[in-house]
């Protein structure tokens, strides 16, 4: 019999790592909500149409990346590659836009057809931001702060914010058409999925990873030559918020983004902790999708997050301040354990945010201390026979050579609030 496993690309978060996982998603929610923003939830799958709407079918996602299938009744469905779309798609469904402001997060697993490399896997886990209906370069502003917030609260260091600006969609167009005369007089040095691309989304060649092709983009016409006087004002404007905050940036000229539906700001948050995958956050404006998808033409701008890049991060650089398992460990007698459990649960109700780890499954005392001491926990609780008659239980440090403590019963939630 085969053995079963799971799919390639797509791995178990096991408990001894979920407790990272817990701190990341915890920090993220803390700050999103400092913002005032709030969550939606929307389906693991959707209708393939939306994808191929809102990214564009001449993308690697939609051509060769999307897990697609037709259901029962011969409807083709898709899960979800990225979490933009489906949040615009909800916000459309269900009138979270006309005549309002919106400002969402999401969280949740996300699926391409990659080649499963570190920091690159078939399904992984991404947070994001979506705003709607703020055209000035404040919410551009407010979304960066925000990410400039999250990585000081995590303790990430040295992540660096790569900025650019696409203009309007005719600036672009304008743009585009100078960059492909000068592309197409460098064909012959171009690889062939630049050449490919040439016809279809030439902006994609200057984020090219080829050194050859590098070296003929180095050359190509700026986007930024070819903006008018609004479109360079919101950089100019956002640019200076960000220098008035104490937020350091770098002007990538070269930054486009991976999909069609980007205008005017453009961001990546960017570690050379990573090797070639070095991005850790990335987003930017994207004005036009809203109505690309059916809806009413609305302001737009939003950022995606891959959690195991952050979390890969973290363990290179041991900054995550995760907090221990439990507090404490409660070890009891055959005869006791039942009451531990009850003074446990009741020093949870009482004592926010405690840790209890309640020994159960039997074991003598020098078997329970083992335990103990590899839970991580600070103190030990010990509930005995003689302990239960005299109405105390025993704390002791688990972490310092000290004396043992009695403490009552009843004054015992007022004493282990202190410690923690």
């Amino acid at each position: 019999m085969k053995k079963l496993q799971s799919v390639r690309g797509m791995h178990d978060i096991l408990p001894g790592e979920s407790r990272l996982w817990q701190f990341v998603e915890e920090t993220a929610k803390s700050v999103f909500d400092s913002f005032g923003y709030q969550q939606i939830r929307t389906p693991v799958m959707e209708q393939s149409a939306l994808f191929q709407r809102a990214i564009g079918e001449i993308t690697d996602i939609v051509e060769k990346e999307m897990y697609s299938f037709d259901d029962r009744n011969g409807d083709s469905l898709t899960l979800r590659p990225e979490g933009t779309a489906g949040v615009v798609r909800a916000c459309i469904e269900h009138g979270l836009l006309h005549n309002q402001r919106q400002r969402l997060w999401y969280q949740g697993a996300m699926f391409r057809h990659e080649r499963p490399q570190k920091g690159r896997y078939r399904q992984f886990h991404q947070m994001g931001v979506e705003a709607f209906g703020m055209q000035g370069p404040d919410i551009d502003l407010e979304i960066l702060l925000m990410t400039a917030g999250l990585w000081r609260k995590l303790g990430v260091d040295g992540a660096e914010l790569q900025l650019n600006t696409l203009g309007t969609p005719q600036e672009r167009a304008v743009y585009r058409q100078h960059l492909v005369d000068y592309l197409s007089r460098h064909r012959d040095s171009l690889d062939d999925e630049s050449q490919r691309r040439l016809s279809s989304n030439p902006l994609r060649i200057l984020d090219s990873k080829n050194p050859e092709v590098r070296q003929v983009v180095s050359d190509a016409p700026l986007l930024m030559e070819y903006l008018g006087e609004e479109s360079r004002r919101h950089f100019e404007q956002l640019c200076e918020g960000l220098q008035q905050a104490g937020v350091n940036y770098t002007v990538n000229p070269r930054l486009v983004r991976g999909l069609d539906y980007y205008v005017l700001t453009v961001f990546e948050w960017v570690s050379d902790r990573l090797g070639a995958q070095g991005t850790i956050c990335a987003g930017g404006r994207y004005d036009g999708l809203v109505e690309q998808l059916g809806g009413k033409a609305t302001a737009a701008i939003g950022f995606g997050m891959g959690l195991e890049r952050i979390i890969s991060l973290l363990e290179e650089s041991s900054a995550a301040n995760v907090e221990k398992r439990a507090n404490f460990y409660f070890v009891a007698s055959a005869d006791t354990e039942i009451k531990a459990q009850l003074i446990a649960n009741k020093l949870r109700r009482d004592i926010e945010s405690v840790r209890i780890l309640a020994n159960c499954g039997g074991g003598n005392f020098k078997s329970q201390f083992k335990k103990a001491d590899r839970s991580g926990a600070d103190f030990a609780l010990i509930l005995g026979e003689d302990e239960l008659q005299r109405g105390v239980v025993g704390v002791k440090s688990l972490r310092e050579d000290s004396v043992q403590k009695e403490v009552l019963v009843d004054d015992l939630s007022n004493y282990l609030e202190g410690l923690i």
